[in-house]
C-alpha cells in the first residue's frame, strides 16, 4: 500500500505536466485490473464508490489469429465481382483484323502511351514523329486528360521539343511559369497550366525519328529517375518499330507480288480497251494503298488526255470520268508535259489543281501521278490519292514506274493494233471488207445509183444468239461461225454486190441494180441454207441461225439514213424470235 500511495504522489506531482494529470484522473476513474486486462468504470448511479467491470471486445485486439484477416479497421478496396473478366478484356485486347500495318502500329502506340500517362500520373503522354527533311515535328498519337492537343506540324524553333531534337538528349523542366507556358509548350491549342515537362529523344537505326514527352500540372513531379524510366519505354518503341517495319516490308513485298501477277497474267488476252481497264482495276488494289484512283488515257482521234477510269472509295467529292485534262496549271498536266512522276505529300498546302483548273475536289492528303510512257510517247497517267499525308515514298514511285513500263508497252501494242486495223480495208477472220471500208464504198455506190436512178438495197445480217450451245464447243465458236456465214453468203452473191463484216456478229450487203422484193427472196433462200448447216462441236453436230433486215436505198445518198432503216428492219426480225427476214421499203 505504501508503494501504491507513493506512485500516486509521483503522478500528482508538477513534473508530470498537464497530460499526466489527465492520465491520473483516468486512472482514478477507470482502474485497470492488472490480471484480467479489464477496465473498471464507476457507475454514475453509485454513491458508495462501487464500480462495474466492462469487457473489451475480443475483435478489437489484433492477435496472430486475426492479423491477416480483413476487418473494419483494414481499408483494403473491395474486390469487384467482374475483376477477372475486366482484366482479361484489357490483357487480351486484339488488334482489329481490318487494320493495315500502319494502323496496327498506331493502335499499339496509343495503348502504350495510355500506360505511360497512368504510370507517371501525367496530364498528357505524347509521341511526336520527327520529319528530318522538313525539320518538323508532328503528333503521331497521344493520351491526355484534354482534347486541346494540337495535331498540326511544328517547326523546330526554341521550345522544349525543339531542344530535344537539336541536342539529341533529354530535357526536363520542373517549374514552368504560367506566363512562359505558351512559349515553352506549343502542342496545345490553349494554355493548360502545365508546370512539369519531360521530353526524351527516340532513335531508330542511329537516326532521330521522334520525341516522347510527358507533362503535368504539378510542380517538381518529375526527376532524373523519370528520364531513366522513359528510356525503357523508348527502347520498347524502337523494338516495336523494328518488328512492324520488318513485318510491313515482308507484307508489302508479298502484296505487290500478287498485284504484279494479277497484272501480268492476262496481258496476252487483251483485244480491246475494256479489257485493259479491267486488268488495271483488278490489279491496282494490291499495288499500292489509295483512297481514290484515276486512269488518264490519250485519245488519238481528239489528241487529248481524258480521265478514262475513276475509282473513289470515300464519300468525298472527286473528279468524274471522260474529263479533259488541262495541260497547263495542273498536276496531271505537269506529269504529261515533263514525263516525270509527280509526288505531293500534302495537297492542303498546294494551290495547283489536280486535273482541271475548274475542278472542285474535297480531298486533302497525298497525291502521286506516274506517266505511261513507251518509246518517248505518253499514252496516259496512273494517279493515286490518299487521305493520309506523306502516304507515298520514293520507293513507291520507283515501284509504280517499273509497273507502268509494262503497262505502257501493252497500251502501245494495243494502240498499234487498233491503228493497223483502222488502216486495213479487210477483216482478218473473214477477209471481207471491214466497217470503215464498207461505209466508204457504200457512200460511193449510193452516190452513183442516185445519179443514174438505179434501184439499190442494203441488207443487214446478224448471227442469232447461241449462248446455250457455247458450252458444247471446245473453244469460242464465234470465229468459226462467222467464217461459215461468210463462205455460205459469198457463194450466193451476185458479182455487183458489196459484202462486209461490220461487227463481231453483224454483216452488211449492198445490192446494186436490184429491188427490195428480189433481195427478200434471196435472203429467205440464204437464211434457210444457213439454218440447215451442220456445225461440228465437241459432243456432235449443232446448228445456228441468222436474222436479216432489208431496206431500200433507191433515191437515198446518206449512209446514215439507209443504215438506220436497215437496222430497224433487223431489230424487228430479232424481236420476232430470230431466224427471220424483215423488209422495210
Amino acid at each position: 500500500m505504501l508503494g501504491y500511495a507513493g506512485l500516486l504522489i509521483f503522478l500528482r506531482s508538477p513534473l508530470g505536466g498537464k497530460d499526466d494529470d489527465v492520465a491520473e484522473d483516468a486512472l482514478r476513474d477507470n482502474p485497470i485490473n492488472s490480471e484480467t486486462g479489464e477496465t473498471a468504470h464507476s457507475s454514475p448511479d453509485d454513491t458508495d464508490g462501487s464500480f462495474t467491470i466492462i469487457r473489451a471486445p475480443k475483435d478489437d485486439i489484433i492477435t496472430d489469429e486475426n492479423f491477416m484477416v480483413t476487418s473494419k479497421y483494414n481499408y483494403t478496396e473491395p474486390i469487384p465481382p467482374d475483376l477477372k473478366v475486366r482484366f482479361e478484356e484489357i490483357a487480351n485486347e486484339l488488334i482489329p483484323r481490318e487494320m493495315d500495318e500502319g494502323s496496327a502500329f498506331t493502335f499499339v502506340l496509343e495503348r502504350i502511351l495510355s500506360i505511360i500517362k497512368e504510370s507517371f500520373n501525367a496530364h498528357s503522354a505524347i509521341f511526336f514523329w520527327y520529319l528530318k527533311k522538313k525539320n518538323k515535328l508532328s503528333v503521331a498519337k497521344y493520351a491526355s486528360n484534354t482534347k486541346d492537343v494540337d495535331t498540326r506540324k511544328y517547326d523546330v524553333e526554341n521550345d522544349i521539343l525543339s531542344h530535344v531534337v537539336e541536342k539529341g538528349e533529354p530535357e526536363i523542366l520542373t517549374n514552368i511559369l504560367l506566363a512562359a507556358e505558351s512559349d515553352i509548350i506549343r502542342y496545345y491549342t490553349k494554355p493548360q497550366g502545365i508546370k512539369s515537362v519531360v521530353g526524351v529523344p527516340v532513335y531508330h537505326n542511329k537516326a532521330l525519328i521522334g520525341v516522347l514527352l510527358i507533362d503535368s500540372k504539378e510542380v517538381d513531379l518529375f526527376g532524373m529517375e523519370t528520364i531513366y524510366l522513359l528510356g525503357r519505354f523508348v527502347r520498347l518503341f524502337t523494338i516495336l518499330i523494328g518488328l512492324f517495319e520488318e513485318q510491313y516490308s515482308e507484307t508489302i513485298s508479298q502484296t505487290r507480288l500478287r498485284g504484279l501477277l494479277k497484272f501480268i497474267s492476262p496481258l496476252n488476252a487483251i483485244s480491246n480497251e475494256g479489257q485493259i481497264l479491267e486488268i488495271i482495276e483488278n490489279s491496282i488494289e494490291s499495288i499500292i494503298n489509295w483512297d481514290a484512283f484515276v486512269l488518264v488515257f490519250f485519245q488519238p482521234d481528239t489528241q487529248k488526255f481524258v480521265t478514262k477510269k475513276v475509282m473513289n472509295k470515300t464519300s468525298l467529292k472527286f473528279v468524274g470520268e471522260n474529263l479533259e485534262i488541262d495541260i497547263k496549271g495542273t498536276l496531271a498536266g505537269k506529269c504529261i508535259m515533263s514525263g516525270n512522276p509527280v509526288k505531293i505529300d500534302d495537297t492542303s498546302t498546294l494551290q495547283t489543281k489536280r486535273f482541271t483548273r475548274k475542278e472542285d475536289v474535297s480531298f486533302e492528303g497525298s497525291f502521286v501521278c506516274v506517266p505511261l510512257i513507251y518509246q518517248k510517247q505518253n499514252f496516259g497517267l496512273l494517279c493515286f490519292e490518299s487521305l493520309k499525308k506523306n502516304a507515298y515514298s520514293v520507293d513507291d514511285i520507283n515501284y509504280l514506274t517499273s509497273i507502268t513500263s509494262m503497262l505502257s508497252f501493252v497500251v502501245y501494242a494495243y494502240s498499234s493494233q487498233v491503228l493497223l486495223k483502222s488502216l486495213a480495208a479487210f477483216d482478218v477472220e473473214t477477209r471481207l471488207y471491214n466497217k470503215k471500208m464498207f461505209d466508204r464504198l457504200l457512200a460511193n455506190e449510193l452516190l452513183k445509183s442516185t445519179r443514174r436512178e438505179i434501184p439499190t438495197v442494203l441488207l443487214l445480217m446478224s448471227v442469232d444468239e447461241f449462248l446455250e450451245q457455247s458450252s458444247l464447243f471446245e473453244e469460242n465458236p464465234l470465229s468459226k461461225v462467222v467464217k461459215a456465214v461468210g463462205e455460205s453468203v459469198r457463194e450466193e452473191l451476185p458479182p455487183t454486190s458489196l459484202f462486209g463484216r461490220l461487227d463481231d456478229k453483224l454483216f452488211g450487203i449492198h445490192f446494186y441494180d436490184t429491188t427490195a422484193q428480189d433481195v427478200y427472196l434471196w435472203a429467205e433462200r440464204v437464211r434457210i441454207k444457213i439454218a440447215r448447216l451442220n456445225f461440228p462441236t465437241a459432243s456432235g453436230q449443232s446448228t445456228f441461225t441468222v436474222s436479216i433486215g432489208i431496206a431500200s436505198c433507191t433515191g437515198r445518198s446518206s449512209v446514215e439514213e439507209v443504215f438506220e432503216n436497215a437496222e430497224l428492219a433487223l431489230q424487228k426480225a430479232i424481236q420476232d424470235g430470230g431466224n427471220k427476214v424483215n423488209n422495210i421499203n
